[in-house]
């Protein structure tokens, strides 16, 4: 990671930013989610080296987390709908007080509390995997067509209309939903075959909405996004100056966005920030574009957000679903 972070600043490319996935085993304890820690052979030679360099660059922890696996080992304890975002009465962390209304928020802030027990509290965190399988093996339990269109459905739903965790209600919630496809001839469980939306074939798995709904998933402590059914466009903070600054120039320039408001002087020139000014030139471009798809990415220097963002403060709450395989 170092090597290559080296070779970035070498040509300039800082923007870039470099991080490594960790799974959830490698955590020693995740429940309650207070009690969070790292395995102890992990620490030193392992985790308090990344995350400095984490720190240092500005970059994010990547965690891989599945809900599907705690839910598999631990049938007879975890709720089905605890771990699918459905409504449920909610689990009280008994070191904390918090209430978790889903299985994930609980594993992510785990993970905040282990990185926390070793004095990394500002390290940001992205889930560079989640999902559900649609199909296993007959002692995978919880494994079904059903359960993988409820659990990734009602993500959406959890991601569009709410903030952070119970433990960091403010920062944004980055989801890199596992998989596009099926990958038929990959090893293992029968489960490990069956995470995709698509068959090889391209034909769908099963339905699942991208937009938000007012039911399906529980959203008990929540904010729901208010103006139902609009969205806007708005700079993603982490993608650089310099992704920031092109999106602006080409929004502002062939796109045609109207940006005399952000100019000096003008009525939305303040806050003066180069994340604040991206994101009205993006918005104002993809209004001007009827919110097509597609129109809101500006290379990965924007997203859709669907609560209206503020007009001195980037948003509360972001939104970034993308399909890996």
């Amino acid at each position: 990671m170092k090597n290559v972070y080296n070779a970035l600043v070498k040509h300039n490319l800082t923007s870039i930013k470099i991080s490594s996935p960790i799974a959830l085993s490698a955590l020693q304890s995740s429940y309650p989610a207070s009690s969070g820690s790292f395995k102890p052979d992990l620490i030193e030679p392992v985790i308090k080296p990344m995350l400095s360099f984490l720190n240092q660059t500005g970059s994010y922890l990547m965690v891989n987390a599945y809900p599907f696996f705690a839910y598999e080992a631990n049938a007879d304890q975890i709720s089905l709908d605890y771990a699918l975002f459905k409504p449920n009465s909610g689990v009280v962390d008994s070191g904390n007080g918090l209430k978790y209304y889903s299985l994930l928020d609980a594993q992510l802030d785990a993970v905040y509390a282990a990185m926390s027990a070793i004095q990394y509290d500002a390290v940001k965190m992205v889930v560079t995997e989640t999902g559900w399988p649609s199909l296993g093996d007959s002692n995978e339990v919880g494994a079904s067509q059903a359960n993988a269109q409820s659990y990734n459905g009602n993500l959406v739903n959890r991601v569009l209309t709410g903030n952070g965790t119970p433990l960091r209600p403010n920062e944004p919630l980055d989801v890199f939903l596992f998989a596009l496809f099926n990958e038929n001839k990959k090893p293992g469980p029968t489960s490990e075959r069956n995470y995709g939306l698509f068959y090889p074939s391209e034909q769908k798995v099963y339905d699942i909405t991208f937009t938000t709904s007012s039911s399906g998933s529980n959203n008990q402590g929540v904010s729901k996004a208010s103006n139902a059914g609009q969205t806007w466009c708005v700079a993603n903070g982490k993608a650089g100056e310099e992704k920031l600054q092109k999106g602006i120039d080409y929004a502002c320039g062939e796109g045609g966005a109207d940006c005399r408001p952000i100019q000096e002087g003008a009525t939305c020139f303040d806050p003066d920030t180069l994340e604040a000014h991206a994101s009205y030139a993006f918005n104002s471009y993809y209004q001007k574009q009827q919110r097509g798809t597609g129109t809101c990415d500006f290379g990965g220097a924007a997203y859709v957000v669907t609560q209206a963002p503020s007009k001195s403060l980037p948003p509360r709450s972001s939104v970034k679903l993308i399909f890996s395989w």
